[in-house]
């Protein structure tokens, strides 16, 4: 349990803590749904064209979100490193 926060530095940092904990769960669930619409794909090309465009739609928004995500990171990952905030630690990208 974090202790209740005593001024607006502890509040970030809690609030940092939960993003880094976020994230790796929403690019799971990314992938997951990535996944479970290639698995529908998959397995009922040959029937239902209801469950198959669902799963072509399920991949479809998996990769978009999947993108977004590295793209955010491919972004702050470029600034950081061409403007020079390596030392400041930013949380939410992957280390080099």
């Amino acid at each position: 349990m974090t202790p209740t926060p005593t001024n607006f530095s502890e509040l970030v940092g809690i609030f940092l803590q939960l993003i880094r904990l976020a994230i790796p769960v929403i690019a799971g669930i990314a992938l997951l749904a990535f996944i479970w619409g290639l698995i529908k794909f998959i397995s009922r090309v040959g029937g239902d064209e209801k469950a198959v465009t669902e799963g072509k739609k399920l991949m479809i928004w998996g990769l978009v979100a999947l993108f977004v995500m590295m793209s955010i990171w491919g972004i702050l990952r470029f600034f950081s490193v061409s403007l020079g905030f390596r030392g400041f630690g930013l949380p939410f990208l992957p280390p080099l």
